[in-house]
């Protein structure tokens, strides 16, 4: 990463060509994604003689990150209210080329609610897996696990192939591995040589306000939910520092997920959960995705003079609530859903979306990280709730 940067300094236009080594990176995870849930899920149900359990684990997940992200939101209301990055800017909508982001306005269609819901169930079997969709994967595995748990003991040689298949699959991911401090590289010094200096001067009030805004959720929320379960944060974060290196210069979590379905379980928390709330929690606990959704938001508002009173603000945050989960899994999701809820809303001009679009990769670097620790906490929280937690083995290991 510092080889990196120092690329994209000295020689931005060498820097900018790098971005195929991140790029091949992200895609060689990726690929591995659907099948390691599929296995670990599977396998983690299949285990499971309390069936009702899964139900539970699942609302339980789902109630937590409810309320975490709600919290989220608010935090970045809050925090982009008193900074007020955009106060002054005085933008001219007529000056900006709002053709950029067209493609990520078209997204937007038919990303309701109902729509959602109804993309959780594929068109075919092989079709999820097909199109990586990470909660159509969820939603076969967890029918799998059923199924399985059903046959009783003639499931159980396919149990114990799934068992040795996620082996296998695990062991790619090391070789992949290998190939990690290339991807960040090729990363950061694309992301430095094509948005460096220039990006972060003009707009740098916004980025340093977001940063502080991901600082404050981190240690000021998660921390105290975390001595309230019985472990360190500071611990938690050098146990997966490698990984928030990762998510940091490539600016995707997804690069990261099957070493923190591994990294959980071998902090002691029981593989059933782990194959539950990791996976669910990368489209429903994005904690940094909501920060970076309302500090936006209202700085598009704040830059455009756009009149945005309480009421309208708890009136968006009510939108945000619903179109950060709207769109989940679309390619680029913070920034479709920042046009998703400009267009819900109808208060602030969709074409200003254009103005962030330029440092969306840069923020994306404190909105990644924020929505990894955010799981990671959220799976050993959820953990200890369900009494599925080796509480000596997480101090052991945190230690």
């Amino acid at each position: 990463m510092a080889v990196g940067i120092l690329l994209g300094v000295l020689r931005p236009g060498l820097a900018a060509q790098m971005q195929p080594l991140g790029d091949g990176f992200i895609k060689a995870i990726r690929m591995l994604i659907a099948p390691i849930i599929f296995c670990t899920v599977v396998h983690g149900v299949a285990r499971m003689t309390d069936m009702a359990r899964v139900g539970r684990v699942a609302l339980k997940a789902i109630v937590y990150f409810e309320v975490l992200t709600t919290v989220a939101l608010v935090i970045g209301l809050v925090a982009v209210n008193v900074l007020q990055p955009g106060k002054g800017m005085n933008v001219n909508l007529a000056h900006i080329d709002s053709s950029s982001v067209q493609q990520y306005v078209a997204q937007t269609r038919n990303q309701t609610v109902t729509q959602f819901l109804l993309n959780i169930i594929p068109q075919t079997f092989i079709g999820a897996f097909s199109d990586g969709n990470v909660l159509q994967v969820l939603l076969i595995s967890v029918l799998c696990g059923f199924a399985l748990t059903r046959l009783g003991t003639r499931g159980k040689p396919l149990v114990d192939l799934i068992e040795v298949a996620s082996s296998m699959l695990f062991g790619i991911v090391g070789i992949v591995m290998w190939a990690a401090p290339l991807g960040a590289f090729g990363a950061i010094a694309f992301t430095v040589g094509r948005f460096g200096a220039g990006s972060l001067v003009s707009l740098g009030k916004l980025l340093g306000g977001f940063y502080l805004t991901c600082l404050i959720f981190v240690f000021g929320v998660l921390w105290p939910v975390c001595a309230w379960i019985g472990f360190s944060l500071p611990k938690l974060l050098r146990y997966i520092r490698e990984e928030l290196l990762i998510v940091f210069a490539t600016t995707s979590s997804e690069t990261v997920l099957p070493r923190m379905i591994a990294r959980m379980e071998d902090l002691g928390c029981e593989e059933s959960v782990v194959g539950l709330v990791i996976p669910t929690g990368y489209s429903f606990n994005l904690d940094g995705t909501c920060l970076y959704l309302a500090t936006a938001t209202v700085f598009l508002a704040q830059a455009t003079n756009t009149p945005l009173g309480i009421g309208q603000q708890i009136g968006l945050l009510m939108v945000l609530l619903l179109t950060s989960k709207g769109a989940a899994g679309v390619a680029g999701a913070a920034f479709v859903v920042l046009a998703a809820t400009l267009s819900t809303a109808g208060t602030i001009p969709v074409a200003s979306v254009a103005l962030v679009l330029g440092i969306h990769r840069l923020m994306s670097e404190g909105l990644t990280p924020t929505n990894l620790i955010g799981n990671a906490v959220a799976t050993i929280v959820v953990a200890k709730w369900e009494n599925a937690l080796d509480e000596e083995r997480l101090r052991r290991v945190l230690g």
